[in-house]
């Protein structure tokens, strides 16, 4: 068995930005592509940051690498979250706390490796930035792989006893703020789940009442009927809201639920998920509001289905929305949970509780996370991927689906070969 002789970082940049999300809410001003006014949120030395990350490779002495990317969301530091991530703060500790626990390992176990990684803490006795800990262990993952002669989907399926997928996971793909032409792009390339929206500010994008989501919605079903053809091509939606429908209905359940049950209705013949509906604040506050309202929701037989994201940060908040049974789904966003064996037991758990499950992440993650996180998807099988990084449709769409196809075919080839013999 090979082992890890060296760790090589090299600084690099993401999909999308760091945006302050905090400042958006309050109404900045968008000048172009810039946000005008100052940052709120700490971290931030303006409301909008080009994206940075760290790729992260593991030597191997037989001249193999294993490698991931370390990255952050983009909406860095709100809902509870770690700050934005800057390489060059956070290089220096890759170097001088982790690659000395990885030196001259062989690396036969990923979870073991994995677990290590995800429980070291800085001085304060708080775990290290969520995204150091995602690139190494997607690095520690393709390490096992390539030491083994596996594809990482492989690795994940037999520690954790599963079955790997024939078939592709559904692709969720999203638009950014052109969320008409963008819309237009996923239906040509039959996205199984669209648009996500983008819904991030009252006065422009939801409306004061509503109105202007509604006619979104309205837009994009007529769209979807108009242009999909002869193939009876029925995407899910899926909207997130980032909280602006408890802002514009002064988190009242009862408007909450009225006004997002016309969104349903608006939606048919498609079926429609709607994330982030209201932020409390907090995450038992956040868990108890979605619970009334999804209750509302399903007491008046609404034809709408709600996303938890914010305030779902670690294993501990996911299994508490699982078991209160406060939502529909939750976006398990795979850069916030750390380690990303994280991301497997959440969806895992989500599973076995019967609830709908999501690997999300950010448009601000690199390709080869979100290569790394197809092969997650490939063992886990959730109901939906998102399609990252980035915020153009296309890149990101084929970055996830071309890894998937792939991995599948990989797969087919040696289960041909395995059957000849």
């Amino acid at each position: 068995m090979p082992k890890i002789v060296d760790i090589i970082c090299s600084p690099g940049l993401t999909g999308f930005f760091f945006d302050d999300q905090r400042a958006i809410k309050r109404g900045a001003h968008p000048d172009g592509f810039f946000y005008e006014g100052a940052p709120v949120t700490p971290g931030f030395r303006s409301i909008r940051m080009a994206g940075e990350s760290i790729s992260v490779m593991l030597m191997l002495d037989d001249g193999r690498v294993g490698w991931g990317d370390c990255a952050a969301i983009q909406y860095s530091g709100a809902g509870g979250r770690y700050p934005a991530f800057i390489a060059s703060d956070f290089i220096p500790l890759i170097e001088r706390r982790i690659a000395p626990i990885l030196k001259g390992v062989e690396p036969t176990s990923f979870r073991e490796l994995a677990d290590r990684i995800d429980n070291l803490t800085d001085d304060d006795g708080k775990k290290i930035h969520s995204a150091i800990r995602y690139g190494v262990t997607q690095a520690v993952l393709d390490a096992v792989g390539a030491a083994r002669g596996l594809l990482p989907c492989e690795v994940v399926a037999e520690e954790y006893g599963l079955e790997l997928t024939t078939q592709p996971v559904p692709i969720f793909s999203q638009s950014g703020d052109d969320r008409y032409t963008h819309a237009d792009q996923m239906i040509i390339k039959r996205a199984d789940v669209l648009p996500h929206a983008l819904i991030n500010n009252v006065p422009e994008k939801l409306g004061e009442k509503g109105e202007k989501l509604l006619a979104y919605v309205e837009w994009l079903r007529d769209r979807i009927l108009a242009k999909r053809g002869s193939d009876a091509y029925n995407p899910q939606l899926h909207i997130d809201v980032y909280g602006t429908v408890g802002i514009a209905f002064e988190n009242d359940v009862e408007r909450m639920g009225t006004y997002l049950a016309s969104l349903g209705e608006a939606a048919k013949p498609f079926s429609l998920r709607i994330e982030g509906p209201v932020d409390a604040g907090g995450r038992d506050a956040q868990c108890e509001a979605l619970l009334a309202l999804r209750t509302h929701l399903k007491d008046n037989d609404a034809p709408v289905e709600i996303v938890a994201d914010e305030w779902c940060n670690n294993l501990d908040d996911i299994h508490l929305f699982v078991d209160r049974g406060a939502v529909d789904m939750i976006q398990i966003k795979t850069p916030v949970l750390g380690g990303i064996q994280n991301t497997i037991e959440a969806l895992l758990y989500c599973k076995k509780a019967g609830m709908r499950t999501y690997l999300g992440g950010t448009c601000n993650e690199t390709d080869r996370s979100a290569q790394l996180c197809v092969h997650v998807a490939l063992a886990v099988k959730p109901d939906q991927m998102l399609a990252k990084p980035g915020m153009g449709v296309d890149e990101g769409f084929m970055i996830v689906n071309n890894e998937m196809r792939r991995a599948l075919a990989l797969l087919e080839h040696k289960r041909r070969s395995r059957a000849s013999v």
